[in-house]
């Protein structure tokens, strides 16, 4: 029997990049997302060979880096038959300098993780699992329209943990019509698989959504943000008692096991997006794919990187530095951002920060600036309070 192996986010990081692989399809839609998919596969195969060859398009893009993390993401990764897995990371070892031992997710469904198949997950180069659980409640699945059921949920977990020791698992919160009781129900059913990771997100109404069409119509509720939040109270509350680390403001990890890919998407490290909608960043520059799989397709076979390209100014990166930190729990560097901005950005963050400290929802500890409990699930909110928007 293979265990997937557990991954650090520390140690692994300097000097490394991730790169991740978009899969497109979806076997139907989720009412809440609007990521880019189809739920037609008759582009399956010749998508495959195209993301194939535009891994050898970009293998010069990362030539200083070696890749410490493989992400495939979706759509639903776990469409993919192994054999077509496999493909794609051996075209990654092929074009890429690999380290010894990298994470590699595969996001996956339920409904996909047959027995056979995990047994096939498990004697492969994938180690970590990223399974869309999102509630073990019927009414739940069937209002976000999700294409498996809670019996399969649970039947997969206790599957997949005998062969995957690296699991997470999605859960969503925030669901009209979810009592803070069946909240509670959904993290103890996932914590009695022994899961070490949990990625929690608060259902949100995106626009051109079908749940954003059937809010409008009267046909489901409207989300509520109270709700949402006390039940995210919960979370941290239970999680933490549990000696799971809520290591950035929707992922809770036991040591050990936090994301590897998403620790360095965080901390500004650089990636390279593949597939449609897929997007890198460098540092200084991010880019994204067209989210058209026919455009994309006929792009790559004509040798063409479908792809639109922005040069970072340094107030973008100062305003994504502090997104992104003040998501986690390594915060904001201020001697960072005095290093890599200037004495003048210091400045202006600790007097725009000031009222949220003596509000309680921001702190410094020794030169970082953090989020405290109380504002951690406002952090998003908090963050773009902070931003610079023009420096003369």
């Amino acid at each position: 029997m293979s265990v997937g192996k557990s991954c650090s986010s520390s140690g692994r990081l300097a000097d490394s990049s991730g790169i991740y692989i978009h899969i497109p399809f979806c076997k139907q839609a989720c009412y809440y997302c609007d990521f880019h998919f189809s739920t037609s596969l008759k582009k399956r195969e010749t998508l495959i060979q195209c993301l194939v060859k535009e891994l050898e398009l970009r293998k010069s893009e990362l030539q200083n880096k070696t890749i410490a993390t493989i992400y495939f993401g979706g759509g639903t990764p776990s469409l993919l038959s192994v054999g077509e897995l496999h493909m794609l990371i051996d075209a990654v070892y092929k074009n890429f300098k690999v380290v010894e031992d990298p994470e590699i997710t595969l996001e996956a469904n339920p409904d996909d993780l047959t027995s056979a198949t995990i047994k096939a997950l498990s004697n492969s180069k994938v180690n970590r699992l990223s399974i869309g659980v999102q509630s073990f409640f019927e009414r739940d699945l069937k209002l976000m329209n999700r294409a498996h059921n809670a019996t399969e949920a649970k039947n997969c977990l206790l599957e997949a943990t005998q062969y995957f020791k690296n699991i997470s698992v999605d859960l969503i919160y925030g669901i009209p019509g979810l009592s803070n009781k069946q909240w509670e129900e959904n993290i103890n059913i996932a914590l009695s698989y022994n899961i070490p990771h949990l990625s929690c997100y608060a259902l949100t109404v995106e626009p051109k959504t079908a749940l954003e069409s059937f809010i409008k119509k009267g046909i489901i509720e409207n989300v509520d943000d109270d709700a949402a939040q006390a039940q995210f109270q919960i979370l941290v509350e239970i999680l933490e008692n549990k000696g799971f680390v809520n290591y950035e403001l929707s992922n809770f990890g036991k040591p050990n096991f936090f994301s590897a890919n998403n620790s360095a998407y965080w901390q500004g490290k650089p990636y390279l997006g593949i597939g449609p909608s897929a997007h890198s960043f460098t540092g200084d520059q991010r880019s994204w794919n067209v989210s058209n799989n026919t455009k994309y397709i006929k792009s790559i076979q004509q040798n063409v990187l479908p792809l639109e390209t922005e040069t970072l100014t340094k107030t973008d990166k100062f305003n994504e530095y502090v997104m992104t930190g003040l998501r986690t729990i390594w915060g904001v560097s201020l001697d960072k951002v005095e290093t890599d901005f200037g004495l003048n950005y210091k400045k202006y963050l600790l007097e725009q920060a000031e009222i949220f400290i003596n509000q309680h929802l921001l702190y410094i500890d020794g030169n970082t600036l953090l989020i405290t409990k109380k504002g951690k699930f406002l952090s998003d909110g908090i963050a773009s309070s902070l931003f610079k928007i023009n420096l003369s």
